[in-house]
């Protein structure tokens, strides 16, 4: 006995989950200045999302504290899908250089860098809190663009930041 899935099932699987029906994303970008994040794959811009930075998001991340979003090449190395905001992936920030450059200057580098949805139980309000910088020095997207990111964006995805 053959299955078969009519085509307007098909049709609602991939409305309903867009991953589906997406090329693979090879790259995470981030564009501090236009306060947006994109999903790349296969050299195109497959999604583009809305971003919240750190409150003083000018210039590379420095120290802890500094409430800046760190800028260049890192890796979105794991998830946490119970965070204090609604899911987080990490950036793997401070690399080698960013330690040094801590050293040098007799700094904590800080870390714990994700992006992240909205704070657990603001959700609903999300749309408000896109209109200012309010993180620590994380990417934030509303909780809906996070569940797409989520899905689309495996552990090991390069992330560039660039101001």
């Amino acid at each position: 006995m053959r299955l078969t899935i009519p085509w307007a099932i098909c049709l609602l699987i991939l409305l309903a989950f867009p991953a589906f029906a997406a090329d693979r994303v090879d790259l995470v970008r981030v564009h501090k200045a236009e306060r947006r994040l994109e999903l790349i794959g296969a050299g195109k811009v497959l999604r583009s999302y809305g971003i919240a930075l750190g409150g003083d998001p000018v210039g590379h991340k420095h120290q802890e504290g500094d409430q800046r979003t760190p800028e260049g090449h890192y890796v979105l190395d794991w998830r946490n899908p119970n965070s204090i905001a609604y899911k987080s992936i990490h950036i793997s920030y401070p690399n080698a250089q960013d330690h040094a450059a801590a050293r040098a200057r007799n700094v904590d580098p800080g870390g714990m860098i994700m992006i992240h949805g909205q704070p657990n139980g603001f959700g609903w309000w999300g749309w408000l809190l896109q209109l200012v910088d309010w993180t620590d020095g994380c990417i934030a997207v509303t909780d809906s663009d996070m569940d797409e990111i989520w899905t689309m964006v495996a552990d090991g995805t390069p992330i560039e930041i660039e101001q």
